[in-house]
C-alpha cells in the first residue's frame, strides 16, 4: 500500500509538471497572437507608448482600425483573389497528387520509382534558390507574370512533391488492393476504380493535405509578391503591405489587417480539425 501511494504521488507530480509545461508552451505560442489582438484595438499613440499594455490600462479602445484596414486594403477584392488562388491550387494539388501517388504505389516499375525519388529529392531544394530564374523565365522570356493562372500553376507545382509523398504513404498503408481487385471483377475501369473506390477512402489524408496546402497558399507572401504587381490582383497578405509607409507604419491598422487575413483560414481549420486529427492518427497507426 505504501509503495502504491508513493508511485501514485510520483505519477501525480509528473502529470502536474507535464501540464504546467504544456501551459507555459501554449502561452509562449499564443502571446504574440494575443498582442496582435490587443494592439489592433488600440490607437497608434498607445501602441507606440506602451505596446505590451493590456486593454484596461488605456482609454483609446476602438474598432476604427478594422474599418480603416477593411477599406484601405480593399478587403473584398483581396479576399476574392486569395479565395480563387487558394481554392483552385488546393483542388488541383489534391487531385493530381492523389492520382500520381496511386499510380506510383500500384505500378512498382522503374519509371515510378525514379519519379518518386526525384519528387522526394526536390523537397530539399529551397524556393529562394530558384525564384530568380523562375521570375526571369516566366517574366522576361514567357511574359506570363501578373496573372492568377500563373500563380495557381506555380503553387500547384511547388506543392506536388510533399503532397505526393503524403498520399503515397497513406495509400500504401491504408488502402487494401483487394477492394480494387473486386472492383475490376465487377467491371470497373481504372478510372472508375480510383474515383469510386480509392478516392473516397483517402478522406482523412485529403482533409489533412487540404488544410496544410490551403494554409500555405493563403498565407504565402513571397511567391505572390514575385508574380503579382497589379493592385486588382493582390492577395490578402500582399494587400497588408499597403499599410507600410516610407518612414512610418500604422501599427494598429496593420494588426487589424493581419487579423482580417487570419480569420477565414482559422474558420476552415476549425471545420476540418476532426478530419485532420483522424488523418494524422490513421497515418501514425498504419
Amino acid at each position: 500500500m505504501k509503495q502504491t501511494a508513493i508511485g501514485g504521488n510520483k505519477r501525480k507530480a509528473a502529470n502536474i509538471l507535464a501540464t504546467a509545461g504544456l501551459i507555459i508552451i501554449f502561452l509562449a505560442y499564443m502571446f504574440p497572437f494575443l498582442m496582435v489582438v490587443i494592439n489592433s484595438l488600440k490607437q497608434k499613440r498607445d501602441i507606440i507608448k506602451s505596446p505590451f499594455s493590456w486593454l484596461y490600462t488605456i482609454k483609446g479602445l476602438s474598432f476604427d482600425n478594422f474599418v480603416k484596414a477593411f477599406t484601405q486594403m480593399d478587403f473584398m477584392n483581396a479576399f476574392k483573389n486569395s479565395l480563387i488562388v487558394t481554392v483552385s491550387a488546393t483542388l488541383l494539388v489534391t487531385l493530381f497528387a492523389a492520382m500520381l501517388a496511386y499510380y506510383i504505389v500500384r505500378h512498382n516499375n522503374r519509371i515510378s520509382k525514379i519519379t518518386f525519388a526525384l519528387m522526394v529529392a526536390s523537397m530539399i531544394i529551397p524556393f529562394q534558390a530558384i525564384m530568380i530564374p523562375l521570375v526571369s523565365i516566366y517574366g522576361g522570356t514567357l511574359n506570363m507574370l501578373n496573372h492568377r493562372i500563373t500563380l495557381i500553376f506555380m503553387h500547384t507545382g511547388f506543392s506536388m512533391a510533399m503532397s505526393v509523398f503524403m498520399f503515397h504513404g497513406f495509400i500504401k498503408g491504408s488502402v487494401p488492393i483487394a477492394l480494387e481487385e473486386a472492383a475490376y471483377i465487377d467491371g470497373c475501369t481504372r478510372g472508375q476504380t480510383f474515383f469510386k473506390i480509392v478516392f473516397p477512402l483517402l478522406k482523412p489524408i485529403i482533409s489533412t493535405m487540404v488544410i496544410l496546402n490551403a494554409l500555405a497558399f493563403w498565407n504565402d507572401f513571397l511567391l505572390p509578391s514575385l508574380v503579382l504587381t497589379d493592385k486588382k490582383l493582390l492577395t490578402l497578405p500582399l494587400s497588408t503591405y499597403s499599410f507600410y509607409g516610407t518612414y512610418s507604419a500604422d501599427y494598429g491598422t496593420i494588426m487589424a489587417g493581419l487579423l482580417l487575413c487570419v480569420i477565414p483560414i482559422l474558420i476552415l481549420y476549425i471545420i476540418l480539425q476532426k478530419q485532420i486529427i483522424s488523418g494524422v492518427v490513421a497515418g501514425a497507426v498504419k
